[in-house]
């Protein structure tokens, strides 16, 4: 069975027919920027298993300088799919089962005690 889902605005829209693999939450100060907050929660899926049914021309791609390609909504900004999607074997999806980079969590920040695996690095 596929998951859909889409942008914040609609114009996009994906189904994923793929098994997810380690999920994680990444505080990366790339990752910080990016969601505006703590990091982001990501799941893998293999990039071949994501199928744009809507909005394609609608995508716009990012290649920061350290780090992989980040893939959005250009009407609205949703972070649609991270790690080099759709050119990389995998691309991240937002599912969390675990806190990765750890260190370089902010003074401010508290971590959620929800029972997550925490990796320094």
């Amino acid at each position: 069975m596929a998951l859909r889902g889409s942008c914040l605005c609609g114009g996009v829209q994906f189904e994923l027919t793929g098994e997810f693999e380690p999920r994680s939450y990444c505080h990366c100060t790339s990752c910080k920027r990016l969601s505006g907050g703590v990091g982001t929660a990501n799941g893998r899926v293999r990039s071949d298993s994501v199928r744009i049914t809507a909005g394609r021309e609608l995508l716009r791609t990012y290649q920061p300088a350290e780090g992989t390609a980040k893939t959005f909504c250009s009407a609205c900004g949703s972070n649609l799919f991270g790690g080099g999607w759709p050119e990389s074997e995998f691309a991240s999806v937002r599912l969390p089962t675990r806190h990765i980079f750890t260190r370089s969590v902010a003074a401010w920040e508290t971590i959620p005690d929800d029972g997550l695996e925490r990796e320094d690095g």
